[in-house]
């Protein structure tokens, strides 16, 4: 809660004017307790984990034009299927993520998270995010890579491969175990460089929302994530579920250095490579024979 209540009392403590985003946080939060605030991340991600896989969902089902740019096009699941597996991601949402939220405010507290006026700045929010995500990929990295032995993958992460054609709404489908384990690098980010509470939220919801792109299913060559150095994308996980519980490839949650300087995208360079010389190949003997045959990767990886 704000130790100020009026926007003359908010000037004063600041020695300024008040800008027009600062007026509206001080009326919403000016009489809302920060636990109030905080727990405004249930209602985030509920929205998130309902929201946004939908758009996917309408592409499978509506705007077949768009089928072109499925990773596995030869994978459909039934509006039945989709929603079976929202169930069990609200499911855990409600058991385990919700609470947990609830009861961990005395952590956000004690690493410094704040409400207060000024609100940082755009740049000082971007640049925060940016480390919020390196943090949480590298940390992600090795926990994922643990998750892939015989104990953990058995165990606990088998659960999240259920989907060997991940689709948005699996994006957070996991074992309750992996939910916990995989909480500390989305925290370590936050507890390290603390912020304000706004850009917590961004946090959180935008996270989210680049899992469920990840997991989408659909690699699009105008999405604006194909700008962020080394981001690995939709096509870079779905090759990680397409093998399966072997593989030993492309463990990085957001980025793709980790897996090149640990050696671990091996596996999914070679087949980039190989995908390449089938379909130079199919070219090449289409313009020979006259044809107007032509082939996309997507086609070729899901043969």
């Amino acid at each position: 809660m704000l130790p100020y209540t009026t926007t003359a009392e908010a000037e004063a403590f600041l020695g300024r004017p008040l800008t027009a985003l600062e007026t509206l946080w001080l009326h919403y939060s000016a009489a809302k307790s920060d636990y109030f605030l905080y727990c405004h991340n249930i209602l985030f991600l509920f929205v998130v984990f309902s929201v946004v896989p939908v758009f996917y969902l309408l592409l499978e089902l509506v705007f077949s034009k768009t089928h072109r740019y499925k990773i596995q096009p030869k994978v459909k699941l039934s509006v039945s299927q989709s929603f079976g597996c929202y169930r069990d991601v609200m499911r855990m949402f409600f058991l385990i993520v919700g609470p947990l939220q609830l009861i961990s405010y005395p952590s956000i507290k004690m690493i410094g998270i704040r409400t207060s006026l000024p609100l940082p700045s755009i740049g000082k929010i971007v640049s925060q995010l940016v480390v919020y995500f390196l943090i949480e990929d590298y940390s992600n990295y090795w926990i994922h890579r643990l998750l892939h032995c015989k104990w953990g993958y058995e165990k606990i992460h088998r659960v999240h491969h259920e989907y060997t054609a991940p689709i948005g709404f699996a994006a957070p489908y996991a074992h309750w175990a992996e939910v916990l384990i995989l909480g500390i690098p989305s925290f370590l980010g936050p507890a390290m460089v603390p912020g304000h509470m706004i850009t917590f939220w961004l946090w959180i919801a935008l996270r989210q929302i680049e899992a469920i792109e990840t997991h989408s299913g659909y690699d699009f060559p105008w999405t604006p994530t194909k700008y962020i150095p080394f981001y690995g994308g939709a096509e870079y996980h779905d090759y990680h579920h397409y093998v399966g519980g072997q593989s030993q490839s492309n463990f990085a949650s957001v980025f793709t250095y980790c897996d090149y300087i640990y050696g671990t995208d091996k596996g999914y360079r070679y087949q980039k490579r190989l995908l390449k010389q089938l379909k130079e190949g199919v070219k090449s003997t289409s313009s020979q024979n006259g044809g107007s045959y032509v082939t996309s990767t997507a086609d070729l990886k899901s043969d």
